[in-house]
C-alpha cells in the first residue's frame, strides 16, 4: 500500500534492542531507522524490547510497530512477538507468525525447501546429545556447525578436519536450542533483499577473511560488496530463486535471502532473515541504494508493508 502522508501511519513504535544475542546490532539498526522515519515526518518513537512494547501498546500509545529486533528469545524475529501483536490487533512490519518462526529455525526452513525441490546444502539436525562425529561422517568434510536458530553468524564454525569438530560444537552449544550441521559450500557468498514484491539486486560479499562472520558483517571496513552480484542471466535466475524461497516459508513484507554459489555456478539456499540489519554495514540498504531507493525511502517502504494487502 502506497502512503503519501506520514500521518497515515499514526504513532509508530520502532522496537529495537531486546534480549537476544543480537541486541547491539538491533540497537544500531533501530537508531538508524528511527532517525530516517523522523526525517520523513513520521511520528516514530524508540522502544527497547518486547515487554516495554507490549505495555505501551496495551496502554494505547502506538498505532503500529516497525520491528527491527533481531534474533530469538526476546529478539522479536521468531514469531513470538508477531503472535502477541496479532492478538492485540496491532499492525507491524515484516513476516507474520509462521514466516518468522519457520525462518528462524534453519533446520525446518531447509526441510520445507527440500520438500519443494529447492536447492539447499545437505544437512543433519543436531539435537543436544547427538553423536556429532557420526553426523560428520554422514555429511563429510568440509562442513559447517551452527546454532539452528541464531542469526548474524553467531556461533558458526567452518570445520575442515575432525580434530576441530568438538570445539565447533562447544561454541554453537553456548546458544539456546538445537544445532545444525551442513555441507560447507565453497564458492561465492550472495544475498538477495526483498521489499514487498520487489526483488533487489543481489550482493556478492567478498570478506577479507575466510568467510563473512560477525566481525566482517558489523565491524570490519575491508569487506567488499559487489552489487549486482552476478552478471547476465545468472542474476534474474538467482532473484527468482530467492523470491521462491521467501514465499515457500510464508514470509511477507521484506527480508533477505542468503545463498552460496558453488564453483560450478549452482545456487544453494542457506536461510531467510525476516528482520534484516539496517546498520551502516547492512546489506539490504546497500542493494536498495543500487536500485535507486535511498535509506529514508527504504524505511518508509518497509513501514508501508505494515498495511497488509491481504488483511
Amino acid at each position: 500500500m502506497k502512503i503519501q502522508d506520514p500521518a497515515q501511519f499514526g504513532r509508530v513504535a520502532v522496537v529495537m534492542g531486546g534480549s537476544s544475542a543480537e541486541r547491539e546490532v538491533s540497537l544500531d539498526s533501530g537508531r538508524n531507522v528511527l532517525a530516517a522515519l523522523k526525517a520523513r515526518g513520521v511520528d516514530a518513537h524508540a522502544i527497547d524490547g518486547i515487554p516495554a512494547l507490549l505495555d505501551a501498546l496495551r496502554a494505547g500509545h502506538f498505532a503500529r510497530v516497525f520491528n527491527i529486533l533481531h534474533g530469538q528469545h526476546g529478539g522479536g524475529e521468531d514469531g513470538v512477538l508477531q503472535g502477541a501483536l496479532e492478538s492485540l490487533n496491532v499492525p507491524y512490519t515484516g513476516s507474520g507468525v509462521l514466516g518468522s518462526a519457520l525462518s528462524m529455525d534453519k533446520t525446518r526452513s531447509k526441510r520445507v525447501w527440500q520438500s519443494l525441490g529447492l536447492p539447499t546444502p545437505k544437512f543433519v539436525p543436531l539435537p543436544r546429545g547427538t553423536d556429532v562425529h557420526a553426523a560428520a561422517k554422514e555429511i563429510g568434510f568440509p562442513l559447517i556447525v551452527k546454532p539452528a536458530s541464531e542469526g548474524s553468524s553467531v556461533g558458526v564454525t567452518r570445520v575442515f578436519e575432525e580434530k576441530d569438530l568438538d570445539a565447533a560444537v562447544a561454541l554453537a552449544e553456548k546458544y539456546p536450542g538445537d544445532l545444525l550441521m551442513e555441507t560447507l559450500i565453497e564458492g561465492d557468498e550472495l544475498t538477495v533483499g526483498i521489499l514487498g514484491r520487489q526483488v533487489l539486486p543481489s550482493i556478492h560479499i567478498v570478506p577479507k577473511g575466510a568467510f563473512y562472520d560477525y566481525n566482517a558483517k558489523y565491524v570490519a571496513e575491508d569487506t567488499q560488496y559487489i552489487c549486482p552480484g552476478l552478471q547476465g542471466d545468472a542474476e534474474p535466475s538467482l532473484r527468482a530463486l530467492s523470491l521462491e524461497a521467501f514465499d515457500a516459508l510464508g514470509c511477507y513484507g521484506w527480508g533477505r535471502v542468503d545463498v552460496m554459489r558453488d564453483r560450478q555456478g549452482r545456487n544453494w539456499l542457506l536461510e531467510v532473515n525476516t528482520a534484516p540489519g539496517m546498520t551502516s554495514h547492512s546489506l539490504v540498504p546497500k542493494a536498495a541504494a543500487v536500485a535507486g531507493i535511498d535509506y529514508q525511502q527504504l524505511c518508509w517502504r518497509v513501514l508501508e508493508t505494515s498495511f497488509r494487502e491481504d488483511a
